[in-house]
């Protein structure tokens, strides 16, 4: 009996039920405009039923269950309910024999309901996609051949063909093949972005031409796509606080208007005044609007690659004044590329001091060996081979090459290894380390010829995003887990004068209190495991989450899909808009209310025209707050 009268309820909340009980108001509507303009008595000999009465029950009936639900099963202020003031106001606006009033009350709320609904589903179309791409199968090769699997059946290390045109069914490395693949499902980015040996691969993505295969490297719930859906099913289930307040409004309306209605009663003796004050106090705008705004902005967001993940996060990003960064992989990409070439020897060219240290150190593991070796094979300069490789932990590599012993490393290395470092060379030294970059002392022949210099390099468009946070009044603090002269140089660099480096991940957290302390309110936007802690600690989290790892990602309250940096001063200016619609909302919504009662108390409004008054602007509230979905931002994003 319960779930068969939930069914019923939840039908005649519907397009069709509403669409039907709007067509029985109409009819009551145009004899009753004829009755207004010269006929009282035309309403009633043109038709003898009030149709009125079909939609007082089937726009009428959903707003009863619901106060009567909230009356039984809530505790405390919060059993008064918006629904339970409509509901006296209905029933009272009948006791005068004011159907109509009744009627259009409860049909314009069913309205503002399914406006509400509608703009909520449009900011789902987002996950609605990402579920419409998820992946049911994969190739797999197994002994040489391709078997077609269910996804869910796939395991870490299981090797995988895509074809053209196919969806990649899981996260993987590629291990064989070329192509281009269309990831804006998961990045945002609008152009197909090439893949070949040893590229990384997102589930959900599409194969645009070319066969390859992938070693599944995340399976499952572990996807990239199953974790934004994830996201997005998150942020619709968590409320903004406005969105709690405009409830606790709805719980002290009823009183007051209860209060207010008994007093215009009393002092005028016209009970019909007295209901149109219930009518009018209906707090209809006030209830949809913010819910509204924050579910229309959350769309607008995903659509762009941004999950926010509650309606509380957007509205304290509108409020943050403080923005602290982390720098490696946030505001710079984490990859270490050569900087500096400097030949201290005049028969060394840079040329051949590169060829010289990236053929010795082809075999070495050492991130900056490898970042030597890379740059090398990008630049085409030929590697020659090397013997006698040998390597000491923390210190450095040596190996014959050409015929040329060839030690790389840092300065107590060479020293070590009877090589002497004259001032000049020292002088540079300490300039280029001065600027926070790594070095490798390059000898030949127990002779120091030069050194390389490696540093990491800041994102495209990172100076730009700390311009845009100037210009918006918000302070910038670079909190970074580097050294401290590499972080100043960084921070000199993007503009950022605040910088606070050599932390741990604790001490990132006292240095988010300390900002608190000064009554800040801060943003806090990282990609590592080491920045979890801050993320959760500031007031609202940003985490970058392309190569953000899993458990910021995951400690974040706002995710930038697509690593793009240049999203925050959107992000920043699409909560400041929320905000402000929100406000502009709950004060047209009282002023609305406040004006009818006003006309209502002077006697200028019947029940009829006093829901007409209030609930049209209850729908203008909702359709400005919709509005937010598809608004351009032009000149915040690209």
């Amino acid at each position: 009996m319960k779930d068969l009268l939930k069914k019923i309820v939840e039908f005649m909340e519907g397009t069709l039920a509403t669409a039907v009980s709007g067509v029985f108001l109409l009819l009551d509507l145009i004899p009753l405009l004829i009755a207004e303009s010269g006929g009282a008595s035309v309403h009633h000999s043109f038709i003898e039923f009030d149709f009125t009465w079909f939609t007082f029950f089937i726009s009428g009936i959903p707003i009863f269950y619901s106060a009567i639900y909230g009356l039984i099963k809530n505790n405390g202020i919060a059993k008064i309910s918006s629904s339970l003031l409509i509901t006296v106001a209905m029933i009272a606006a009948v006791s005068v024999g004011d159907l109509f009033a009744a009627g259009e009350v409860a049909f314009i709320m069913a309205i503002g309901e399914i406006l509400e609904d509608k703009t909520a589903e449009r900011a789902q179309r987002g996950l609605k996609k990402l579920l419409s791409l998820a992946p049911t199968e994969g190739r797999l090769i197994s002994d040489g051949i391709a078997k077609t699997v269910l996804a869910k059946d796939i395991k870490v290390g299981d090797i995988l063909r895509v074809l053209p045109g196919e969806v990649i069914p899981v996260d993987g490395v590629v291990i064989s093949g070329e192509t281009s693949v269309d990831q804006s499902v998961v990045t945002g980015e609008g152009l197909p972005v090439d893949k070949s040996v040893g590229d990384s691969v997102f589930s959900g993505t599409v194969n645009m031409h070319g066969t390859f295969d992938i070693k599944a490297v995340k399976v499952g719930e572990d996807g990239t796509l199953q974790k934004l859906i994830r996201l997005v099913k998150e942020a619709e289930d968590k409320r903004a606080p406005v969105s709690r307040i405009a409830d606790k409004c709805a719980s002290w309306l009823v009183p007051v208007a209860l209060i207010i209605s008994i007093i215009v009663g009393v002092i005028t003796r016209d009970v019909e005044r007295a209901v149109t004050v219930l009518v009018v106090f209906c707090p209809c705008s006030l209830v949809l609007a913010t819910p509204t705004a924050i579910m229309a902005a959350i769309g607008q967001a995903s659509k762009r690659g941004v999950i926010i993940k509650s309606g509380k996060a957007l509205e304290i990003l509108g409020k943050a004044d403080t923005f602290a960064f982390d720098k490696t992989g946030t505001l710079t990409t984490g990859k270490l590329e050569i900087s500096d070439v400097i030949v201290c020897d005049e028969n060394v060219t840079a040329n051949d001091l590169l060829i010289m240290v990236a053929s010795a150190e082809l075999k070495s593991e050492h991130p900056l060996s490898k970042a030597v070796v890379e740059y090398a094979r990008c630049k085409e300069i030929p590697l020659l081979e090397c013997d006698g490789f040998k390597s000491v932990s923390g210190r450095g590599i040596s190996a014959t090459v050409n015929g040329n012993n060839v030690i790389c490393g840092n300065v107590e290395h060479l020293v070590e290894n009877g090589v002497k470092i004259n001032n000049t060379v020292k002088q540079e030294l300490e300039r280029v380390i001065s600027q926070g970059k790594a070095v490798i002392l390059v000898s030949k022949n127990k002779t120091c010829i030069g050194f390389i210099s490696l540093s990491d390099t800041l994102k495209e468009g990172a100076n730009a995003v700390i311009q845009r946070l100037s210009e918006m009044r918000v302070k910038a603090v670079l909190l970074s887990g580097d050294n401290e002269k590499s972080a100043k140089f960084i921070g000199k660099k993007i503009g950022i004068s605040d910088v606070r480096g050599g932390l741990l991940p604790e001490e990132k957290v006292d240095n988010i209190v300390e900002l608190q302390s000064e009554n800040k309110v801060v943003c806090m936007v990282g990609d590592g495991v080491n920045d979890a802690p801050s993320l959760k600690r500031a007031d609202v989290g940003v985490a970058m989450g392309k190569i953000g790892s899993d458990i910021a990602v995951e400690s974040a309250d706002v995710t930038i899909v697509g690593d793009d940096i240049s999203k925050i001063p959107y992000l920043k200016r699409l909560s400041q808009a929320t905000v402000r619609t929100v406000k502009l909302s709950m004060a047209l919504s009282t002023g609305i209310n406040i004006l009818a009662v006003i006309l209502s108390v002077l006697g200028l409004l019947n029940p009829t025209t006093g829901a007409l008054v209030h609930n049209c602007g209850a729908v203008l509230v909702v359709l400005i707050a919709s509005l937010l979905y598809d608004r351009k931002f032009k000149g915040w994003i690209n």
